[in-house]
């Protein structure tokens, strides 16, 4: 019961980047905060014709400027710049300079948890697909999703090389500890917000790999992470050592256009299927994130945990444990 316990909660999302919305002092969330009509990606006030894809009107977002966006757009700028100076050129291909990785982001979400969703789409006659996931789903509520700087925290010295912190789940506080890379995004550790007699500390060798950049439709990464620390939990009201191992595969299985309470955006949709290994336990989660240029993720879907250690026919499912959408 203890190992099912750890099992089920320590289930991270694959991918963790808040969409590109800075949080110190952001100007705008929505273009109708502005004089101009135009609110960037970084929360910033500027010319309609330098908006950088984000909401240009008073409703959940300017669908042309997301999605429409000319192949001679320019590629986003290099550095983590909070996505102000990144403009999606929808050319199939996400970047490392167009997935924003750093502490101090912000982003709303609407979240729900076990709920009926629609992970296949429509497919379209060139092999894209359209993604509906803008509608209410039972138990829908506004989480807002933050890269918190690790430094000065309880764990900072135990992860000297992060680059943030940000909640796992919806349902928990545990934080996962991330190090952005230049090819990627890298899950560290898994810490408690706070330290004490209920504190978890747990930390991954090598880090598991979540993000690997750039990517396009068929590019696939993975690895395995040894898991060592302590994990509180409330089963049995104590700290327990907890060595496991947990195995990541990702891949890039598809591409299309998607609709969530922000906007439309196009979207490369990264499947991962997490094994995790507990004593003589396995247990299977899949999630789904669907990553758009300029914002990082906008939407995922995480599959309900099951116990069958073979990995799925199909990497499609209609029941999700979360259902998380960039929201205005």
């Amino acid at each position: 019961m203890l190992h099912r316990t750890i099992a089920v909660s320590l289930a991270p999302v694959a991918v963790l980047v808040a969409a590109a919305c800075s949080s110190s002092a952001p100007q705008c969330r929505v273009g109708a905060d502005c004089a101009s009509g135009a609110c960037d990606s970084s929360g910033r006030c500027v010319a309609a014709s330098s908006s950088s894809g984000g909401d240009s009107g008073s409703g959940g977002g300017d669908d042309s400027a997301v999605l429409e966006a000319g192949d001679d757009a320019a590629e986003a700028s290099p550095g983590d710049d909070g996505g102000g100076g990144c403009k999606p050129n929808n050319d199939g291909v996400v970047t490392r300079a167009e997935v924003p990785m750093m502490a101090g982001l912000h982003a709303s979400f609407v979240v729900a948890e076990n709920v009926a969703v629609d992970s296949a789409g429509t497919k379209q006659p060139d092999g894209t697909r359209v993604w509906d996931l803008s509608g209410a789903l039972q138990g829908d509520h506004t989480v807002i999703v933050t890269t918190d700087a690790p430094t000065g925290q309880w764990f900072s010295a135990q992860f000297t090389t992060a680059t943030y912190t940000t909640k796992l789940s919806d349902t928990q506080t545990l934080l996962g500890v991330f190090q952005a890379q230049g090819q990627g995004l890298v899950l560290q550790g898994v810490v408690s917000p706070t330290s004490g007699a209920q504190q978890t500390e747990v930390s991954y060798a090598p880090a598991a790999q979540t993000l690997s950049l750039p990517m396009q439709i068929g590019a696939s990464w993975g690895n395995t992470a040894q898991i060592s620390g302590t994990y509180y939990s409330t089963t049995c009201n104590c700290e327990l050592s907890v060595p496991y191992s947990e195995q990541y595969q990702s891949k890039v299985d598809a591409r299309g256009t998607l609709k969530v309470p922000y906007g439309t955006f196009q979207v490369l949709r990264v499947q991962t299927t997490l094994t995790r290994t507990v004593g003589a336990l396995v247990t299977v989660t899949q999630s789904l994130a669907f990553i758009a240029e300029c914002f990082g993720p906008v939407a995922s879907l995480t599959s309900q945990t099951t116990t069958n250690p073979n990995p799925p026919e199909s990497t499609e499912f209609t029941n999700a444990a979360e259902a998380r959408r960039l929201a205005p």
